[in-house]
This record gives structure tokens, C-alpha cells and sequence, in this order.
């Protein structure tokens, strides 16, 4: 798969599928590198979908003398759409501050976006959210990255979920590795998750927006989703009120996806 010189660093991509172009983007990691099957359950089938490493990440090099900023990110998707050609895409942001970049990407160009969806997402962090990924920061910085992995996957998922996968979850492998060995990336991501403030801007969006709620969700908790929905006009909500950060369980998954689907269809053609 490609990397393209992009906004002054490489930037790794895949495209997987057909159809209206959609591009995804996640939290602090990447679907790309074999874990597009991580996607939700067809989307591929129905879409051509844009992945790709944020700054920092897989393939993807970084500058680190340039600040971190959703809108140094988003400024990084926008090249990468402009290389393809694509004038017109669907901005799926999943679990984090994939969502708030492509807010970002919506205000600056609108012509670009078709729809958006923000899940695990905020407009602007309150003093909570900062502190949290504050001290996750200062445990991957002191304690190493086994730390940190075990604090955020502890919050991220439903306790169920946790105690039933718990060794696939943490390790190597496991949740968030993208960041093991990486505390650089780490510290430039949580530069851009707490600078990010959209709120003022939201109103300019122009794109049909789903923003999605997640009632057990302890990291972007309903309290940071919701002026999101409130502050862009017709914006459509959807509550998932037994769902933590991350949308676990055959039942929950169904439904995410079929609620996200049904929204891209809805505006598709």
C-alpha cells in the first residue's frame, strides 16, 4: 500500500472496497496493516474506505517541530483526499479524536464532506477529560507503556468484556499498541486532544451528522458528546446506553453498525 508525501511529512494509506468514498479514522491508533477487519461489519462491502496512519504511527513519520494541533491532522487528511481526487467523501470519525480531526475537516471544507460521524467524541475537553489523559501520559511516561495499557483498557470496556478477554487485551498486541515504544506520538496526540476546541464552530457544519452517546463510556462520556449533536445544526444523536468507550459485545456491534450504516445510506447516492 502507498505512502504519500503529504503536508510536509509521509503519510500512509490503504483503500479497501468500492462504492461512494468514505474515509475512517480511529483514536489513538490505526485500522490500517491488517486490522481493517476491525472496521464495522460492512462498511467495506458497501464503500470504498480510506484508511490511514495518523502522524507518528505505523508508516506514518511525524514533524515533531510543527505543534500538534486536530487541525495539523486534519489538514493531513484533506491533502491525502485532494491526492486521490475525491471531492466529496463521508468522514467517519470512530472512538476518539478521529472524530474530532474530521469536525475540523468539515469546518474547513465543507465541499468535502458528504456526512460525518463522530462517536467517542468532544467539541472541547473539561478539566476531567484533561487530567485523565494527563495522568495516562504521565503513567506511560513513568510506569511504561504496560501501565498505561491497563489503566485505559480498564476504562475503555465494559467490565464483562474485560474480565472474558483480558490476555488478548493486554500485551503486545493488545489495546493501543500502536503507542508501545512510541511516547512521543503519545505526548503530540494528547497535545492535540487538548488543544481541540470546535465548540464556537460546530455551527458551521453543513453536513448531515450522527454523533453517537454512550451511556457507560467513562473516557468521552455523554457529557463531551453531546454539545457536539447540540451545536451542529440537525445533527442527529443515537444513544447506546449499555455501551462503554468502546462498543464490545455481538449484540452492541450489530447495532452500532446497523445504525451506522443505515445513517450513510440515508445520505448516499
Amino acid at each position: 500500500m502507498p505512502i504519500a508525501k503529504l503536508n510536509n511529512h509521509n503519510m500512509y494509506y490503504e483503500i479497501h472496497g468500492e462504492g461512494e468514498p468514505l474515509i475512517c479514522s480511529g483514536g489513538w491508533g490505526t485500522f490500517c496493516h491488517g486490522a481493517a477487519g476491525h472496521l464495522p461489519r460492512g462498511l467495506t462491502d458497501r464503500f470504498k474506505v480510506i484508511i490511514f496512519d495518523h502522524r507518528g504511527i505505523g508508516e506514518s513519520d511525524d514533524d515533531v517541530s510543527v505543534p500538534s494541533t486536530t487541525r495539523l491532522y486534519a489538514d493531513d487528511v484533506i491533502s491525502l483526499l485532494d491526492l486521490l481526487g475525491i471531492d466529496e467523501v463521508h468522514l467517519v470519525g470512530i472512538i476518539g479524536i478521529g472524530a474530532c480531526i474530521f469536525q475540523e475537516v468539515a469546518i474547513s471544507r465543507p465541499d468535502l464532506a458528504k456526512t460525518m460521524v463522530n462517536t467517542g467524541t468532544w467539541a472541547c475537553p473539561d478539566r476531567k477529560f484533561a487530567d485523565q489523559l494527563n495522568l495516562w501520559l504521565e503513567v506511560h511516561k513513568v510506569m511504561g507503556f504496560e501501565a498505561f495499557q491497563k489503566m485505559v483498557t480498564m476504562e475503555g470496556f465494559n467490565p464483562e468484556f474485560y474480565a472474558q478477554n483480558k490476555e488478548k487485551l493486554i500485551g503486545p498486541n493488545g489495546a493501543w499498541s500502536d503507542l508501545r515504544d512510541n511516547i512521543a506520538t503519545h505526548q503530540r496526540l494528547t497535545d492535540a486532544a487538548l488543544s481541540h476546541n470546535t465548540l464556537d464552530r460546530l455551527v458551521s457544519i453543513q453536513a448531515p451528522t450522527l454523533v453517537m452517546h454512550n451511556g457507560l463510556d467513562f473516557i468521552t462520556a455523554p457529557r463531551l458528546t453531546m454539545p457536539v449533536e447540540q451545536n451542529i445544526p440537525g445533527a442527529e444523536g443515537y444513544w447506546m446506553r449499555n455501551a462503554a468507550h468502546v462498543v464490545t459485545g455481538r449484540e452492541a456491534r450489530i447495532e452500532f453498525c446497523n445504525v451506522l450504516l443505515n445513517f450513510l445510506e440515508k445520505h448516499s447516492g
